[in-house]
């Protein structure tokens, strides 16, 4: 059926005109939204804040890939508990309202005891028993569900924010926006990728990381202790990860299954810039973060993880290795 016009096409621009025009005319300036461009650069811009801090979770989840072939789905809870565990400390009612400095520094140290002492009773005798990785897969779902649901269990379902940084005014630069809080977590982010670049780089303890991911039997045959190194990756992935937690809550907020959320895009980053691979990680995370936001100009932001998930697809069915990844001979 056919909508008729309720009025002729003559006399309705004759109705409209005049009520533009007349605000023009009273001298009143017609509010007008930021344009496309800088919609499009405080989407980048939000991108790749957001791309830096999936980073930040991504390396030690890569690192622990590289070095013992594991895909620890719970590795999203390390990250949940490094937040819960600073808001503990900073924000609870029950807590003693540190700072959110030292509280940031006390979840980080939760998170390497905690990546310490899971591969110690877990996946250490797991390991020496020969375990098979399916297996240890399934493992790692169920110490997920496990630490989650502890984590539900203290911490309970009412989303929280840290007491300091909360409500900012944003900096204007030019056509877009950033506040202090989001502008310090960008800038310590990058820094701190930069200090886990240099750590593999240019220390001994980085150069053992990286023999053993490219094959561990010959690092062990060099001399270089394997178990040492190992517990050296699952520690730094549980500090970066409970790092990574606390700026996602202090940008976002703090739930108890935040980390399950994150990790989805976590993967993707991982596998987007090429498994195994610290640097691929953090390209891919940053690729994965901008994509889902910049996605927001043109759909929904309820389908900004599709989109960037979208994204993975094509680059993989292009280059199935990953941006970073070595192609392998199969056979």
């Amino acid at each position: 059926m056919r909508h008729q016009r309720l009025f002729p096409p003559a006399l309705a621009l004759t109705l409209l005109v005049p009520a533009a025009g007349s605000a023009a005319a009273q001298g009143e300036e017609v509010p007008h939204g930021p344009g496309f461009a800088a919609r499009a650069l405080q989407a980048l811009l939000d991108g790749i804040q957001f791309g830096v801090i999936i980073a930040i979770c991504a390396v030690g989840l890569s690192l622990i890939f590289g070095t013992i072939h594991l895909i620890n789905f719970a590795h999203g809870e390390f990250v949940t508990i490094g937040a819960t565990a600073a808001f503990f400390l900073n924000a609870s009612a029950a807590g003693p309202h540190w700072h959110l400095v030292p509280a940031t520094l006390a979840a980080v140290a939760v998170g390497v005891l905690l990546g310490a002492a899971v591969d110690r009773t877990v996946w250490r005798p797991l390991r020496a028993r020969g375990t098979g990785l399916i297996n240890l897969f399934i493992v790692t779902i169920g110490l997920s569900l496990f630490l989650r649901h502890l984590v539900l269990l203290f911490y309970g379902t009412r989303p929280g924010s840290y007491a300091q940084y909360d409500i900012q005014e944003a900096y204007d630069l030019g056509p877009v926006g950033i506040t202090p809080r989001d502008l310090t977590v960008t800038l310590l982010s990058v820094a701190v990728l930069l200090g886990v670049a240099a750590l593999l780089q240019k220390t001994r303890v980085g150069t053992a990381i990286r023999a053993v991911s490219d094959n561990r039997d010959l690092a062990e045959a060099s001399g270089i202790d394997v178990k040492r190194v190992v517990s050296v990756v699952w520690m730094l992935g549980g500090g970066l990860a409970a790092l990574g937690g606390v700026f996602f809550g202090l940008v976002e907020i703090v739930t108890w299954d935040m980390g399950f959320k994150l990790l989805l895009l976590m993967f993707a980053g991982i596998i987007l810039g090429g498994l195994g691979s610290a640097y691929g990680a953090m390209v891919g995370s940053l690729v994965i973060g901008v994509v889902a936001q910049v996605s927001t100009l043109w759909f929904p932001a309820d389908l900004q993880y599709a989109w960037a998930l979208l994204t993975l697809i094509v680059v993989l069915l292009v280059r199935p290795q990953g941006i970073l990844g070595r192609a392998e001979r199969v056979g």
